[in-house]
């Protein structure tokens, strides 16, 4: 009893010392940028809220793939979960997130099959529903091949149909190997709960990206929302998938400014201090819900069967 509570003391410090070294390390690289910005405060303060919006439905999407399961977690559960393993992004390698969000999920009570899958479908159709309205909203602006664009059409095809289709592919590899894998149950609400949520996320991160370019600017640029939606979610997910990169840093900016250039809705300055600034935006709107739910309620032993 004593070494888990140890052990589980040793990561919240771990993970807490992590994002510190992150904010220390990073933080100072962009304050030459901000001398000339000029902010419309309406602008920031709109854009953070649809961002806040955005994690709502992240949340809630996550929740009820963990129903969809056959599992109990309240909102309120569902909410602290989600933000600290947010924090795990901020840790080298990508796995981090989804391990803490199904440990704390059967803290919570959930079996470790749904806690588990849960994280794993939501991740895995997130990066489908995001590049999909990537190509879709940006088609235009970043001269995305048609090619590309049917490439998301099967793929969005393939993932409706995998509830159906890995159970099939688990019982032809046992047939071929002569292994005994277990037939995965997904339940095909988990997949369409997933779906329509992230992408209804991803969209309002965009209108979110563009009133925070306004907002930046003072109310200046110009392009369409699906313009800045593209912008912003085309270098999001090439950090996201970027193992190695601690909050896709220095990915993200690289695809942003390049993106930025490429469609001409920012060059020079003004593009070195949207990319700066949206990297302090997001960082301050991840951590700082995370860490708080994290010092308030520390990590508790998983729950049992035979706890009362």
């Amino acid at each position: 009893m004593k070494t888990s509570r140890l052990v589980r003391h040793a990561l919240q410090v771990g993970l807490l010392g992590f994002v510190a070294w992150y904010v220390r390390a990073h933080w100072g690289a962009y304050e030459h940028v901000f001398q000339d910005a000029r902010p419309d405060w309406s602008w920031l303060l709109g854009s953070s809220f649809l961002v806040l919006v955005a994690y709502v439905v992240l949340i809630q999407t996550w929740r009820q793939v963990v129903v969809a399961w056959g599992e109990r977690l309240s909102f309120a559960s569902a909410t602290r979960i989600w933000f600290i393993s947010n924090l795990g992004k901020y840790v080298p390698g990508k796995v981090w997130s989804i391990a803490a969000m199904g440990t704390l999920a059967q803290e919570a009570g959930v079996s470790p099959v749904a806690a588990v899958g849960s994280s794993l479908v939501v991740q895995l159709v997130n990066l489908v529903t995001g590049f999909g309205v990537f190509f879709i909203v940006g088609a235009r602006a970043m001269h995305i091949p048609f090619a590309a664009l049917a490439a998301v059409v099967v793929l969005a095809a393939s993932l409706a149909a995998a509830p159906w289709l890995l159970p099939v592919a688990v019982r032809a590899i046992n047939v071929v190997t002569k292994r005994g894998l277990k037939v995965p149950a997904l339940p095909p609400t988990a997949i369409w709960w997933a779906g329509a949520g992230t992408a209804l996320a991803w969209m309002l991160y965009g209108v979110a990206f563009d009133a925070f370019a306004n907002g930046i600017s003072g109310g200046s640029v110009h392009g369409s929302v699906g313009d800045w939606t593209a912008i912003f979610i085309g270098p999001y997910l090439l950090g996201f998938i970027a193992v190695f990169s601690p909050g896709g840093i220095g990915v993200r900016e690289v695809a942003m400014a390049e993106a930025l250039q490429r469609t001409g809705l920012a060059i020079g300055g003004m593009s070195a201090l949207l990319v700066a600034a949206s990297r302090i935006w997001l960082t301050v709107l991840e951590i700082i819900p995370g860490v708080l739910f994290l010092l308030v309620r520390p990590l508790e032993r998983p729950v049992t069967p035979s706890d009362p």
